[in-house]
């Protein structure tokens, strides 16, 4: 057992998918407490938002929403997961390289924290818990 956890190459199939189960559960979940309340100010017209990309405020505040909402829970299904990181990864890309291209390590660190953890599970992939598993056996 303890030879186990010390060997750097011994890691079950399982584990793998589990990695990613934990990964997509805790990340997606985590962002929807960023998204929702961007998508309740989108829908009472409370337009307050940043225009990084300088595509206008209501495009930039719709991308995130679909963002950090719709593509969120696609990852916690595991539906299209690969699709729905490619959003959330370009999402933080702005927020950390351009939004707080100025602040401090310690402003940015949430940011870079989602966008590693979305690009391990872009790599990773949804794993054998996921409904794109599901769906690719039904082929």
């Amino acid at each position: 057992m303890i030879k186990k956890l010390l060997s750097s190459t011994t890691l079950s199939i399982n584990s793998t998918d589990l990695t990613a189960l934990i990964l997509r559960l805790s990340f997606g979940l985590l962002m929807l407490t960023h998204g929702f309340p961007k998508m309740l100010k989108l829908i009472n017209g409370n337009l307050e938002f940043a225009d990084p990309l300088g595509i206008g405020i209501v495009a930039s505040l719709t991308l995130t929403v679909f963002s950090e909402v719709v593509c969120s829970i696609l990852i916690i299904l595991g539906l299209w997961t690969r699709f729905a990181l490619i959003p959330l990864i370009i999402t933080m890309l702005v927020a950390v390289f351009i939004v707080h291209a100025n602040d401090d390590l310690g402003t940015k660190e949430m940011g870079l924290l989602y966008l590693f953890a979305y690009l391990s599970l872009f790599f990773l992939g949804s794993g054998k818990y996921s409904l794109d598993r599901l769906l690719d056996r039904t082929k």
